[in-house]
């Protein structure tokens, strides 16, 4: 994917997982790389991960549900290179196993905030940013919990079927303007939330069962999904919503 060389990758949420995993795979195809995250420690090992590979990468501290630390994090990646091709909204936060009455307006704004608020201003200053130069392609990071329902967890599912919608909405928007939206939906990925809920031996065999290749996905699983979108060879892709989950929704 020599394509990627000169250009330039945002990814929110850039410091762990997914968010980490996918950016390596950029620096590695040639891309300059934009990592944010609330974390600056992890996010400036992956930085130094980048440069030490022979690549270029920033860090910028930011938290994806204020428009102003948004706004900075799009500007400080024009100034920094001068343009931006690829974003990939992946900053997220996962919700605890509650009942419903139990469920606290803290948790809904907490959610909401960063899963939904925080891909529509991504959204809203990339594209602006993506048109200065001629177009882009932005793949948002949903969920499983995005195309079905799931107990005790209704409001990351509330939000994660929320991207789906902004993905569709947004990429209708710009589809003449050369902007593609997509978005991916991972089932169960070995990330530090993996390792948070799947706490004991019981419950790791429960959600390696729960996928009908019998086993959780990798993070580097779900980015090379990711390069795919934002390449070239995905140019007739627009508005889709892709499930990487091991079989997991075609039960």
């Amino acid at each position: 994917m020599s394509q990627f060389a000169g250009k330039v990758a945002l990814v929110t949420g850039g410091n762990a997982g997914i968010g980490r995993a996918t950016a390596l795979e950029f620096a590695r195809n040639g891309a300059k790389v934009v990592i944010s995250g609330r974390r600056e420690k992890e996010g400036n090992e992956v930085v130094a991960e980048i440069k030490a590979a022979g690549g270029e990468a920033i860090f910028v501290k930011t938290d994806v549900s204020k428009e102003n630390e948004v706004k900075a994090l799009i500007d400080q990646t024009l100034v920094t290179f001068g343009r931006l091709d690829f974003a990939f909204n992946n900053a997220g936060v996962e919700q605890n196993l509650t009942p419903l009455p139990e469920q606290t307006e803290e948790t809904y704004d907490q959610i909401m905030d960063i899963n939904v608020k925080g891909v529509w201003l991504s959204l809203k200053h990339q594209i602006p940013a993506m048109l200065k130069t001629g177009g882009g392609a932005i793949v948002n990071n949903s969920s499983v919990a995005g195309l079905v329902g799931m107990g005790m967890v209704p409001i990351y599912v509330a939000s994660k079927h929320a991207v789906v919608g902004l993905t569709k909405s947004v990429a209708l928007e710009y589809a003449k303007q050369n902007v593609r939206v997509n978005a991916v939906a991972p089932a169960a990925v070995e990330t530090r939330m993996y390792q948070d809920f799947a706490n004991t031996p019981q419950m790791k065999q429960m959600l390696n069962a729960a996928h009908p290749v019998g086993r959780v996905g990798q993070p580097e699983e779900i980015a090379s999904a990711v390069l795919w979108l934002c390449s070239d060879s995905a140019s007739f892709v627009t508005g889709q919503t892709f499930p990487i989950d091991g079989g997991y929704t075609a039960q």
